[in-house]
C-alpha cells in the first residue's frame, strides 16, 4: 500500500468521525511518524490555503512540489488534500498533534513550518490571514518569535531576505562566526539528518532549497567583508 493511500485511508477516517486522537495514535511510532508528518503538511497546509478565503491553483501546485507525488497517485493525494480541507477539525488540533509527535521545538516542525511558508506564498503573495495562520501554528510548535520571523523573511518576497536572518548570525558577525553558522545549516539540512528526524522523502526539496538560500546568504555576506 503506498503512502498516499494510507494517508487517505487515515484522513477518511477522520471523515467518517473516527477521532483526531485515534487516527494520529495509529501513525504515533517509527515508521509511521513520517507518514503522520506528512498528514500534518497535508491537513495544516489545506486549512491554511484556505486562510485567505481561496485555494488557488498555485498553491494546490506548490504542494506537489515540496512532495514529490508520482503520476499513478496523483488522484489519491488529491483525495488526501480535499478531505483535509473538509474536515472539520481546526488547524490548531493538528498543529498541537503533530507538535506532541516530536516535541515542542524539535527541528522537524520548524522543517513543517517552511513548508508551510512555501506553500502560503505560492500564489504571490502573502495574506495576513495566513500570517496570523502561521504566527499561531509556530507558537504551538514552540518555535521562538525570532526565528519565525527570520523564516518570514525568507520566503515572503516583499520582505527582501536580509542573508544574516537566514543564517541567524547578527549583522556584527565576524567571518569566522559566519562561516560556522554556514556550515552548521549545511550540516543541518543534509538529506541523511533530515531523514533521521523523520522528514521524509516527499519533503526533500524543501532542505534543498534551505541549502540554495544558505549557500546565498554566505556569499551575499563574504561579498560584503571583502
Amino acid at each position: 500500500m503506498s503512502i498516499w493511500k494510507r494517508i487517505s485511508d487515515a484522513l477518511a477516517a477522520l471523515a467518517q468521525g473516527e477521532g483526531l486522537s485515534a487516527v494520529f495514535e495509529k501513525l504515533r511510532t517509527p515508521p509511521e511518524r513520517t507518514i503522520g508528518f506528512t498528514i500534518a503538511v497535508i491537513a495544516l497546509g489545506a486549512k491554511m490555503a484556505k486562510a485567505d478565503g481561496l485555494v488557488t491553483r498555485d498553491e494546490v501546485t506548490a504542494f506537489r512540489q515540496v512532495f514529490h507525488i508520482p503520476a499513478s497517485e496523483t488522484q489519491n493525494a488529491a483525495r488526501v488534500f480535499d478531505l483535509a480541507r473538509k474536515d472539520v477539525a481546526g488547524f490548531d488540533l493538528y498543529a498541537a498533534r503533530i507538535r506532541d509527535m516530536f516535541g515542542a521545538g524539535h527541528q522537524a516542525l520548524v522543517d513543517l513550518l517552511e513548508g508551510l511558508f512555501y506553500i502560503a506564498v505560492a500564489d504571490g503573495r502573502y495574506h495576513p490571514n495566513e500570517n496570523v495562520f502561521l504566527e499561531e501554528v509556530a507558537r504551538i510548535f514552540g518555535v521562538q518569535s525570532r526565528d519565525f520571523v527570520n523564516m518570514r523573511a525568507r520566503f515572503v518576497p516583499d520582505e527582501n531576505p536580509d542573508p544574516y536572518c537566514v543564517l541567524g548570525v547578527d549583522p556584527t558577525a565576524d567571518a569566522e562566526t559566519v562561516r560556522q553558522a554556514w556550515r552548521a545549516l549545511v550540516r543541518e539540512y543534509h538529506p541523511d539528518r533530515m531523514i533521521a528526524r523523520g522528514v521524509p522523502e516527499e519533503a526533500m526539496k524543501l532542505a534543498e532549497k534551505r541549502l540554495i538560500q544558505a549557500n546565498w546568504a554566505y556569499e551575499e555576506i563574504l561579498n560584503t567583508h571583502r
